[in-house]
């Protein structure tokens, strides 16, 4: 018996959206009458933090504090056209279309203010605090509530915007096969550090270390636990999940979630991470895609880190123990550490 250890490599370069019709989203956002913006959209939080992240672009781009913007994720019925959560998609399109949402509602919100403080709308600006003041003489400001009110109740206006963000679809040459299918393109690298069980097959992941280049973050945070989901995630396809042990066999496939084999904490390998920004320049303000590609990286790296331990190439995942042990019974390493015991 002996524990080998072995490193393995993987990187991978990530597509933000989909060659769909222009893949759009759309986004409404209007102001209630104390002066919060709701910011109305069809496309789903998933647990990723797109609320958060989708508020913080919108006070950005509004220039109102980020406790004054609501997310209302309604649905297909009510809600504006949002092609949906998937691809990576939704914090680029999305932001996209809030960012020109909050540009008309913000003119109008200015427009409404310069009325009040007997100004250009030209002349007026935001302090992200939640006033509005002449450029030049700070004294001079409005607060965004009083904007709103006297919007409502004194104009009869409406602070309001709408917003659709979408890239025009990319034909295929018939030729050549040739295209552009998304928007922008994320890209991270990852190297895995593994210890194998020669009389078990068991393995266990020692540390999982990443570079990300994600673009702009607008939500660091996020961004970091994003990460360390995907890399547990990743893991867990590579050693444990599967629904079909023995396919194309149907036996001994798993009924119910309590056969159903998942790391829990004990598996939790070592996980560090650096994030790289390049930002994109058709993202709002500069963003890429930083979901679905956190779980990629890791089961490469880890399939060719096990490889690199026991000497023997796999092509199969999940890798269980069956199949690590039956891989080691051809393996060059314990045909010599066999001969060396010896």
């Amino acid at each position: 018996m002996a524990k080998l250890r072995g490193t393995g490599i993987a990187a991978v370069n990530y597509p933000t959206g989909m060659n769909l019709g222009g893949d759009p989203s759309q986004a409404l956002i209007h102001a209630t009458t104390t002066g919060t913006f709701v910011i109305s959209l069809s496309s789903t939080d998933l647990g990723q933090g797109l609320k958060t992240v989708i508020a913080q672009i919108g006070a950005e781009a509004l220039g109102v504090p980020f406790e004054k913007v609501l997310i209302d994720t309604a649905d297909t019925d009510t809600g504006p056209h949002c092609m949906g959560t998937f691809a990576s998609r939704a914090t680029h399109r999305v932001g996209n279309a809030v960012i020109m949402a909050a540009k008309e509602a913000r003119k109008v919100m200015l427009e409404v203010a310069a009325e009040e403080l007997e100004a250009s709308p030209d002349d007026l600006d935001t302090d992200g605090q939640g006033n509005i003041y002449v450029k030049g003489s700070p004294e001079r400001k409005i607060d965004i509530t009083s904007v709103a009110l006297a919007a409502h109740f004194k104009y009869g206006r409406s602070i309001s915007g709408r917003g659709m963000y979408i890239k025009p679809k990319s034909p295929v040459d018939p030729e050549t096969g040739k295209m552009d299918p998304d928007s922008t393109e994320a890209h991270a690298c990852m190297v895995a550090e593994v210890e194998v069980d020669t009389e078990t097959g068991e393995v266990t992941v020692l540390s999982l270390k990443s570079a990300y280049e994600v673009g702009r973050q607008v939500n660091p945070a996020l961004v970091r636990e994003q990460i360390i989901g995907g890399a547990f995630m990743g893991m867990a396809h590579a050693l444990y999940e599967t629904t079909a042990p023995y396919y194309p066999s149907p036996d001994h496939a798993p009924g119910n979630f309590s056969e159903y084999i998942l790391p829990g904490p004990h598996e939790l390998p070592r996980i560090e991470s650096v994030v790289l920004e390049y930002p994109s320049v058709n993202g709002p303000y500069g963003v890429k895609g930083v979901g679905e590609m956190t779980a990629n990286a890791p089961i490469p790296a880890i399939i060719n880190a096990v490889s690199n331990a026991i000497g023997v190439r796999l092509t199969e995942f999940p890798i269980t123990p069956e199949k690590v042990l039956r891989a080691l019974e051809r393996s060059p390493k314990m045909k010599q550490l066999t001969q060396a015991s010896a």
